[in-house]
C-alpha cells in the first residue's frame, strides 16, 4: 500500500510539473504574439492615439468602415469581435486604458447585446492567456463561476479552451501565421449571398435594463474624458418584433436609433448583418451626424 501511494503521489507531481512547464510555454507564446487577433493585437502593443474607436459583436465588426474615418483624418480602428458579448467588449477597452491608449471617442454597438451579461466562452478565451499577466483581466474574470479553476490549476485554461487557445492556436502564434481580423483596420466586410438567412424574429429577446458591462463601458469612457457614442445599427426589412429597439432607447435614451437608416434587403447578408455597401451608407451617416465639423 505504501509503494502505491508513493508511485501515486509520483505520477501526481509529475502531472503537475509537466502542466506547470506547458502553461509557462503556451504563455510565453501568447505574450510575444501581434498579428492573430484584436486582443494579442491590444496586450501586446504599446500606447496608440485613436480619435476613434469601435467597440462591439459582429455587429459592429461589419458594420463599422473604420477606412471612411481614416479618409477623414480621423485616426481610428474597428475593434468590434465576431460573436463576442458586451463582457469582452468592456475587457477590451480596460485593456486599451491598461495599456495607456489615448482614445477621444469611443463608438458602441449597443443593440441585441444588451439581452446578456454573459460571457461569449469563444471570444473571452482568448484573453485568458494573459489572466496572470493582468490585473486587469484577472478582475474582470474574478466574479465568474470558474474563475478558481481557471486562474489557480495549471494549463486548465488551455484544455478547456483547446479550440482557441490550445495547441493549434499556440503553434500558429509562434509561427507568427497572420489571420485577417486585423486587415481593413479591423472591420471585416461582407458580401451578398443568395443562401443568406433574411429572416429574423427577436420578439422572445429580453432587454436587460441595466445591464454592468455597457455601464462600465460608459464609466470608463467617463472617467477617462472620451466621448462616448452608443447607437443601434441596422436589421433588415423582414425582422420580427422591432419593438425591441423602441424598448432600448426607452431604457437607454442615450443610445442613438439607427436601426432604420438602412432597411432594404439587398444591403444585407443576412438579416443582421449588412453587406459592404450597406455598412458604408450607414458609417457615411455616423460620420455626417457626429464628425461633420
Amino acid at each position: 500500500m505504501k509503494r502505491f501511494l508513493i508511485y501515486i503521489t509520483k505520477i501526481f507531481t509529475v502531472t503537475i510539473l509537466v502542466a506547470v512547464v506547458l502553461d509557462g510555454i503556451y504563455t510565453a507564446v501568447f505574450l510575444q504574439t501581434k498579428n492573430r487577433g484584436k486582443i494579442e493585437d491590444v496586450y501586446n502593443s504599446k500606447p496608440k492615439k485613436y480619435d476613434v474607436v469601435f467597440l462591439g459583436s459582429s455587429r459592429a465588426n461589419n458594420h463599422f468602415v473604420a477606412q471612411m474615418f481614416e479618409d477623414k483624418g480621423l485616426k481610428s480602428f474597428n475593434y468590434g469581435m465576431s460573436g463576442g458579448h458586451l463582457f469582452e467588449a468592456s475587457l477590451l477597452l480596460k485593456l486599451m486604458i491598461e495599456r495607456k491608449y489615448v482614445i477621444k471617442n469611443v463608438i458602441l454597438e449597443a443593440d441585441l447585446n444588451l439581452s446578456n451579461e454573459d460571457e461569449a466562452e469563444g471570444i473571452s478565451a482568448l484573453f485568458l492567456p494573459y489572466i496572470h499577466n493582468s490585473e486587469t483581466i484577472k478582475e474582470h474574470f474574478s466574479k465568474e463561476d470558474n474563475f478558481k479553476e481557471l486562474y489557480y490549476i495549471p494549463f486548465y485554461r488551455y484544455i478547456k479552451y483547446g479550440t482557441k487557445i490550445g495547441f493549434r492556436e499556440t503553434l500558429f502564434a509562434a509561427i507568427h501565421k497572420k489571420t485577417n481580423s486585423l486587415d481593413n483596420l479591423g472591420y471585416y466586410p461582407l458580401q451578398k449571398h443568395k443562401n443568406g438567412n433574411m429572416k429574423n424574429n427577436i420578439v422572445n429577446l429580453k432587454l436587460l435594463p441595466h445591464n454592468k458591462y455597457y455601464e462600465e463601458i460608459k464609466n470608463i469612457c467617463k472617467a477617462n474624458n472620451i466621448n462616448f457614442i452608443a447607437v443601434m445599427t441596422p436589421m433588415c426589412e423582414n425582422v420580427v418584433g422591432m419593438n425591441y429597439f423602441d424598448k432600448v432607447k426607452k431604457a437607454y435614451p442615450e443610445i442613438h436609433n439607427y436601426e432604420n437608416v438602412v432597411i432594404e434587403n439587398k444591403y444585407f447578408s443576412s438579416c443582421g448583418h449588412m453587406t459592404d455597401e450597406g455598412s458604408k451608407i450607414f458609417t457615411a451617416k455616423i460620420l455626417k451626424d457626429f464628425f461633420q465639423k
